[in-house]
């Protein structure tokens, strides 16, 4: 019902930024919380970041705090990951989901999320 669409990767230098984006199609997403996760080889998926449609709140894996930064165009039912200072551990598959986890806990957790885009790949060099 609902499809996601990731977009923005790509190949970058340590230290260097780049702007995921993720378009959602199918129906409105107000009452949906929406997260950014990553995979890289050999791992699970992690989670990165979380934020609800209807409000301000978000959430960010200590991994990432401080230099990724989430927002979300509810008008255009996108989200985006703005990723600075960017490091080789950075490197991984990043997924947007979807879903309706009801606590901040909850949306660090892949099963609460029903929807998923096929992944982007990040690539940081040293």
């Amino acid at each position: 019902q609902v499809q996601l669409v990731e977009s923005g990767g790509g190949l970058v230098q340590a230290g260097g930024s780049l702007r995921l984006s993720c378009a959602a199609s199918g129906r409105t997403f107000s009452s949906y919380a929406m997260g950014w996760f990553r995979q890289g080889p050999g791992k699970e998926r992690e989670f990165v970041a979380a934020s609800r449609w209807n409000g301000d709140s978000t959430d960010y894996a200590d991994s990432v705090k401080g230099r990724f930064t989430m927002s979300r165009d509810n008008a255009k039912n996108t989200v985006s990951l703005q990723m600075n200072s960017l490091k080789p551990e950075d490197t991984a598959v990043y997924y947007c989901a979807a879903g309706t986890p009801r606590t901040v806990a909850l949306a660090r957790r892949r099963d609460r999320y029903d929807y998923w885009g096929q992944g982007t790949q990040v690539t940081v060099s040293s």
